[in-house]
């Protein structure tokens, strides 16, 4: 899908650095990136700091967009960049804790999956994840990068990408079992 008149619009004024046209691409593009930024999150708030950064990037970096490209997957791109910075900056020094380690409640993983969940259900569930963890699992399974792309946007071993892939898988299914084990499918 290519650019709509209205980005064009909006392109060309932010470009001339137009307050009106930042806004409304702003306003265009908030809710979509805001659901980016909550999965790489540990809260609403830190979701819209994430997402103000992102956007503070895209008006100052507006003459690198590429006019003839979709403007949503550039957008996607600086958004997810902004998440890693921000993991980079404020989250990646914080210890990496085992958000569960008691194994009190038995997995059925196979019968209580993700797919089941609500988006909303599974932003909360990724939000208590380990910074460390929820970067990981966004980057694979909810992005698609590579583990080597990881391991080079986070600074870390191919090997500690795939480590902390499985353990948050892990730990997903742990808090799925927990927090619905006793709701009915």
């Amino acid at each position: 899908m290519g650019v709509t008149n209205k980005e064009k619009r909006l392109v060309a004024g932010c470009l001339r650095r137009e307050e009106t046209s930042q806004m409304e691409l702003y306003r265009l593009y908030y809710s979509y990136g805001l659901g980016i930024c909550r999965r790489y999150a540990k809260s609403e708030q830190t979701a819209k700091e994430m997402l103000n950064d992102a956007f503070l990037k895209v008006f100052t970096k507006i003459d690198q967009y590429d006019p003839q490209q979709a403007f949503k997957p550039w957008l996607r791109r600086i958004l997810i960049n902004a998440a890693i910075d921000h993991h980079r900056k404020y989250e990646r020094q914080q210890p990496t804790l085992q958000v569960l380690e008691d194994n009190t409640h038995t997995l059925n993983a196979q019968n209580k999956g993700l797919e089941q969940l609500a988006y909303e259900d599974v932003v909360r569930l990724l939000q208590k994840l380990s910074p460390q963890y929820r970067a990981v699992f966004n980057l694979y399974v909810v992005d698609g990068y590579t583990h080597a792309e990881i391991a080079q946007q986070l600074d870390i071993s191919v090997g500690t990408s795939k480590s902390n892939l499985a353990k948050a898988r892990r730990n997903m299914q742990q808090l799925v079992a927990k927090t619905y084990d006793s709701k009915p499918w």
